[in-house]
């Protein structure tokens, strides 16, 4: 039985690909796998939409979704740590 930390790696690597396969580039998002990948899995998260805009080359690499992830987990657990102390 894998550990749940492995499981979320999985699940990171099986969302990218399962929404980077869809046209183009199947190793990259292209900005429209990218809003619809956001739209779709990260519905609650209003920073994604400040995000959206700023992808240079219309294309986002698994290094770049990871560190895109990895920002917005930051910011929620800042948000509820924060919320947290009131």
């Amino acid at each position: 039985m894998s550990r749940q930390l492995e499981k979320s790696i999985e699940g990171l690597i099986t969302i990218f690909h399962s929404y980077s396969s869809k046209e183009g580039d199947k190793h990259k998002l292209s900005k429209a796998e990218l809003k619809t990948l956001l739209q779709e899995e990260l519905t609650d998260f209003m920073a994604v939409r400040q995000f959206r805009g700023r992808l240079s080359d219309q294309q986002l690499d698994f290094q770049e979704f990871v560190v895109l992830v990895a920002a917005l987990t930051v910011a929620c657990n800042e948000f509820f740590e924060g919320s947290c102390q009131r």
